[in-house]
């Protein structure tokens, strides 16, 4: 069926678009003497009327024989014979329409031949445009649902590399603590069991709230603090307003992991992790700082943590967010700033 077939309104608006044909028709016309203008809304106006409807014909024609088919020859064969037999109609409606109204308007059949063969080629180049724009937005459409699949993959994936790239390093501290401490090795293995049910559950969801991406990271900390004792202290200071922020789901694991694992973990005085969440206008600048010995980390890689956090924020928000991380003085900071959205999932979602 033809699109504008389809909408009642576009085929009145497609009809009253006639009206500069039915007029231009009229003014070619040579019009009896005291016909007036009701003389051409009686005769013309019905004809144009059928007419638009043969103009229809080429929508099935278009789409079986596109531009860039092979046989051009064809093509042009089949719309010089189309336009014809479509010029043909609209001389014998209007030749019907003059012998019944033989008094009031003597056609120009010759003209009326022309002007119909060259109504329905520009009709045909008109369904080919509009062919071509209707194939344009298919295209976009698959291309940008294409986009978003990838994407989607690209984040479930880069969320799924966290759970065993942490696993790994807390049953490793969990086996070195075993050897010189049991029951605070089996105190970290109950908050390591409540940490991973929490982020398991969380995990499946696409954004959470800022207040439940803190507390995944002090259930993290709590379970380094019970492996390094005094030598790690915690440090928070969230602006009202940030917490209901929502943010990727285990953003601020990896970075957390990352402040334990190359900075307090590598002084033997130890040193504080610092968490500072604060509104800036339409968004939510995050800092995590910790100490660290520069000589010693100095020419190594934050590895895999960093450089997922920093890819997953390209992907979801593209320009609108931004990451920097390097050291200051004696501390290594890693800040963050994202888009303030509402919470998409929450943990009260199953």
């Amino acid at each position: 069926m033809h699109p504008l077939l389809a909408s009642s309104r576009r085929l009145i608006a497609y009809l009253l678009a006639w009206a500069p044909v039915v007029a231009l028709l009229a003014w070619l016309t040579p019009v009896t003497p005291g016909a007036g203008w009701a003389g051409f809304a009686g005769v013309l106006a019905p004809v144009c009327a059928l007419y638009a409807f043969v103009c229809l014909s080429p929508w099935p024609i278009c789409r079986a024989w596109p531009l860039d088919t092979n046989n051009i020859e064809g093509l042009v064969a089949t719309w010089i014979g189309a336009a014809a037999a479509a010029g043909v109609i609209l001389t014998g409606a209007a030749r019907l329409a003059e012998y019944l109204l033989r008094p009031v308007v003597p056609l120009r059949l010759p003209l009326l031949f022309a002007m119909g063969t060259l109504l329905y080629l520009l009709s045909a180049g008109l369904h080919y445009s509009a062919l071509a724009a209707r194939e344009s937005r298919e295209a976009e459409r698959r291309a940008e649902e294409a986009r978003t699949l990838a994407r989607e993959a690209e984040l479930q994936a880069l969320r799924v590399q966290i759970n065993p790239h942490f696993l790994f390093n807390c049953l490793h501290s969990i086996s070195a603590l075993a050897t010189i401490d049991g029951p605070r090795a089996r105190e970290m293995c109950i908050r390591l069991a409540d940490f991973l049910r929490n982020s398991l559950r969380l995990g499946e969801c696409e954004t959470i709230p800022l207040k439940e991406e803190l507390a995944l990271a002090r259930n993290y900390l709590e379970v380094e603090q019970v492996r390094f004792g005094a030598r790690l202290t915690v440090e928070e200071r969230i602006e009202p307003g940030c917490e209901e922020c929502a943010v990727p789901a285990l953003l601020l694991q990896p970075l957390v992991e990352n402040a334990v694992k190359h900075g307090v973990a590598g002084l033997v005085e130890g040193g504080a992790v610092r968490l500072e969440a604060r509104r800036r206008n339409d968004g939510v600048t995050i800092l995590i700082e910790n100490a660290f010995d520069a000589e010693a980390a100095s020419g190594r890689s934050l590895g895999l943590g960093l450089r997922n956090v920093r890819r997953r924020l390209s992907v979801r928000y593209g320009e609108d967010a931004e990451l920097e991380a390097g050291p200051s003085g004696d501390c290594y900071r890693v800040w963050l700033r994202l888009p303030c959205e509402s919470p998409i999932a929450s943990s009260s979602r199953a």
